[in-house]
């Protein structure tokens, strides 16, 4: 059990540099113990794998978990577009589609519009707002830019920081939060990139599990997974493929004002 008013200290993988913890529940813990300098969110479906295209082609992303009236005052606010749904998207005439911005990494592929994005997420986003208020430097992460985050990584660990992995996940119809396999499998892949660069470093058996599940993730695992089949049976095939993809892009996005928005580190 949970004390009141704080985190029990057994929850915290305090004893390692890398830990790892799931959904808005687990950033608002790391943001309560205050004791991570490096915060990544791992959103492969499709929040952090859209913000590394957009990043890695020169657009700035200011994440929001809101997708109201709130959304498009913060993009006037930040002289921003903000980002259509997919289905906004796919209903535009096809002339108009390469400059309309929206959550699909496929799109996001093929965007040539304005350099800076509202992206609002109900589960990334959300999450990467939460660290930003706990002061971590906040990294987006993919399955496409995990061995150049593992390095920005590794080179923060060998300065003495403390990490930690969030595996986004999704919700259930109630608001709880659905694990989802694509975000623990990213998450062992910017691990493995970092042990790769810094092999001696200390890692909880939480965080290690990642591995796990990255070892098990495939392009078809992608496409057959929970939230990868709910994407194909809407249409979006092409987004799942998008993310599967590895290593494809060399960027770090990380959340800087002003915006906040991720920029390249």
């Amino acid at each position: 059990m949970t004390p009141t008013g704080g985190v029990d200290p057994a929850h915290r993988q305090t004893p390692f540099a890398v830990r790892l913890e799931h959904g808005p529940t687990g950033a608002r813990a790391l943001v309560e113990a205050g004791d991570v300098e490096v915060a990544v969110v791992v959103d492969v479906l499709s929040f952090t794998t859209t913000t590394t295209i957009a990043v890695a082609r020169g657009v700035e992303v200011l994440p929001l978990a809101w997708r109201d009236d709130r959304a498009a005052a913060h993009a006037r606010a930040h002289d921003a577009v903000l980002a259509l749904g997919r289905l906004e998207r796919q209903a535009l005439p096809e002339a108009e589609r390469a400059g309309a911005a929206s959550l699909s990494p496929a799109a996001m592929l093929a965007y040539d519009g304005a350099r800076r994005i509202v992206l609002p997420s109900p589960n990334g986003a959300t999450i990467a707002a939460l660290l930003a208020d706990g002061g971590a430097q906040v990294v987006a992460a993919s399955l496409r830019n995990a061995a150049a985050v593992g390095r920005h990584l590794a080179t923060a660990v060998g300065s003495g920081a403390r990490v930690a992995l969030v595996a986004a996940g999704e919700r259930w119809p109630d608001g709880t939060l659905r694990p989802a396999i694509e975000d623990l499998a990213g998450c062992g892949a910017v691990l493995a990139a970092l042990l790769a660069a810094a092999p001696g470093t200390s890692v909880s058996p939480e965080a290690r599990l990642a591995l796990t599940a990255l070892a098990d993730l495939t392009p078809e695992a992608l496409l057959t997974c929970a939230s990868g089949a709910e994407l194909v049976a809407k249409g979006f095939a092409d987004d799942v493929r998008a993310a599967s993809q590895r290593d494809v892009d060399d960027v770090v996005p990380v959340l800087t004002a002003p915006g906040p928005a991720f920029r390249p580190h």
